[in-house]
């Protein structure tokens, strides 16, 4: 015999579902339109008024279009209001790229992103804005810890990143170069002075929603101390995740220490084993990440730990100084693509007459 209690109950349930996906859904809607508008606006003025050499006179035109705007329709045209209209024809003059973001950031994101210098940057976080859904304030977050200059992709020739971005627009997958990173920030664990690695670990668990929205959108937490057992000896992987776009498991081994390369050979042999014995049909190979104090960049090159499909991170456990962070980060930047550089350059072999 039917429950009246519970038949009623799951009718509310659906109604209720059925309302909050319509206001959802008028929502974006509503926020597509407005900011398709905004970028149309911004195009009409910037052709008509500003990009005709008209500059001081253009401003009193903006002035006055403002003035009469306000007047029919609000505060929300005022002059700095029109200006970023404009702004956003400029950074973003592309309008099916805008049509496209608009169904997932609001007006407020794209504020967020106007003030960034780099035109791949502004285009990498509108893209993950995209992607993984981020409200203005995550945005704002990833824009402050610099999340841009700690991919690995950042490091990349501006090429290379152009193409991982166009892939992501054409509804690709994203590459594991866009979402591992470096360095990790873990200040929010509140680790006391003379922590021990035990301390970490058990301060990652305890915070572990906070660390995967610092490892980033994908990862599933899997196991602690995962026992592999090779022969007669045992061994325990920190920490294992997966990640659902990458399809494959990641291995986290936590360093307190300066990367070593005993580190690496470690961590090879616990891929190999995962690879084995945990690799699900259709999974691609599992892929390791070292999180270390300090790691040396030449160090880490000449091991190719990209081969091995191990990726070196350094952690700050403690809040940085951003300044000096964001110079040493457009530091390695430059490094890592004046090398790439020179690694397309032809190697000239001289003449078997001319060998030294």
């Amino acid at each position: 015999m039917t429950n009246p209690e519970k038949t009623q109950d799951d009718l509310l349930s659906d109604l209720r579902g059925l309302i909050d996906r319509a206001r959802q859904y008028l929502a974006q809607t509503a926020n597509s339109t407005l900011t398709l508008l905004y970028w149309k606006m911004g195009q009409r003025i910037r052709r008509e008024i500003l990009n005709d050499g008209r500059g001081e006179y253009g401003q009193q035109i903006l002035a006055t279009l403002s003035q009469e705007l306000m007047r029919d329709y609000g505060k929300g045209f005022n002059p700095s209001s029109l200006t970023r209209m404009i702004k956003f024809v400029e950074l973003f003059p592309d309008e099916q790229i805008v049509a496209s973001l608009s169904q997932a950031l609001s007006w407020s994101h794209f504020i967020e992103i106007f003030p960034l210098k780099q035109p791949l940057e502004r285009e990498y976080y509108a893209e993950m804005c995209r992607i993984e859904r981020w409200s203005v304030r995550t945005l704002r977050e990833r824009i402050s810890s610099q999340l841009y200059l700690r991919t690995a992709i950042s490091k990349q020739p501006e090429a290379v990143i152009q193409a991982e971005i166009s892939h992501l627009r054409s509804g690709g997958q994203m590459t594991s170069d866009m979402i591992f990173r470096d360095p990790y920030m873990l200040d929010f664990l509140g680790l006391p002075d003379g922590y021990n690695e035990h301390d970490l670990e058990s301060a990652i668990l305890r915070e572990m929603e906070r660390f995967l929205l610092e490892l980033g959108a994908g990862f599933t937490f899997v196991a602690r101390q995962k026992r592999i057992s090779v022969g007669s000896d045992d061994f325990y992987l920190d920490l294992l995740f997966y990640h659902r776009q990458l399809r494959r498991l990641v291995a986290v081994e936590l360093k307190l220490e300066k990367f070593a390369p005993a580190h690496k050979g470690q961590m090879e042999l616990y891929l190999r084993w995962l690879d084995k014995y945990d690799r699900a049909p259709g999974e691609e190979s599992p892929i390791g990440l070292i999180l270390c104090a300090s790691a040396n960049t030449e160090q880490v090159e000449l091991m190719d730990m990209d081969a091995a499909n191990i990726r070196v991170a350094e952690y700050l456990a403690h809040i940085p100084d951003m300044a000096l962070l964001q110079q040493e980060l457009h530091r390695a930047v430059a490094l890592a693509r004046a090398r790439a550089a020179l690694d397309q350059l032809p190697h000239i072999t001289k003449p078997a007459g001319e060998q030294e």
